[in-house]
């Protein structure tokens, strides 16, 4: 659903930026596996988890019917941003100082949302770099390169952000583990530690990719 829209919205220029973010994303997943997430879901991508990061993309690709360039700037830079979250988890798996909350913060388990390092900053404007400049190459825009690229990483700054300070934060009593979720994969209800219960990461990467839609949008509008 989320590539025929894109498609629809925007053709060919936009189906390489998508191509560009499963791609590239895949590869640095396959690549550069590090130290698993503490509760993650797993490396398939779910339904929400596919909202979440291709949804405002899609959205905004169809914005392509009224104006082709403004179609292709809104989905280049939400896909900069999630390819920027995806590389900077990916990359800074493998960073050898452990991650502190959003960069300077105190020391926290590898997997904590909104722990940042330099590894992982680094990655995440590469991953965005990458989406940006095919998105510019494929609409003949090359503002769009730098613009995408600093828009991508804006939002995986904001998704690390409200990660850390909003998202819920929960601890299973049975095996003594912290967890995302408000029951553990072993089927044990949690207890929540902190954050707003209802808001998971699929809800923060909702909220970055469409920060990240709408600042590409006024970006194409200056």
């Amino acid at each position: 659903m989320v590539g025929t829209l894109v498609l629809v919205g925007t053709g060919w220029e936009g189906g390489a930026v998508l191509a560009a973010f499963f791609v590239s994303s895949s590869v640095v997943g396959r690549l550069t596996p590090g130290r698993p997430r503490a509760d993650a879901k797993g490396e398939r991508r779910d339904r929400h988890q596919v909202v979440a990061n291709g949804g405002p993309a899609a959205l905004g690709a169809l914005l392509g019917n009224f104006d082709p360039a403004l179609g292709v700037w809104v989905m280049t830079g939400s896909l900069a941003a999630a390819a920027a979250d995806t590389w900077a988890t990916s990359l800074g798996s493998l960073s050898p100082a452990p991650p502190r909350l959003l960069h300077f913060g105190p020391e926290v388990t590898p997997g904590t949302s909104g722990g940042m390092t330099l590894a992982g900053t680094l990655g995440a404007v590469g991953g965005a770099a990458v989406v940006a400049t095919v998105g510019a190459l494929a609409a003949r825009s090359p503002g769009l390169a730098p613009v995408g690229t600093l828009v991508g990483f804006v939002g995986m700054a904001a998704d690390s952000a409200l990660g850390a300070l909003a998202q819920g934060r929960f601890h299973c009593p049975a095996c003594d583990a912290a967890s995302d979720w408000r029951v553990h994969r072993c089927g044990t209800r949690t207890i929540r530690k902190g954050g707003v219960a209802w808001l998971d990461n699929d809800g923060v990467n909702l909220a970055a990719t469409s920060l990240a839609a709408l600042l590409a949008a006024l970006a194409w509008y200056c």
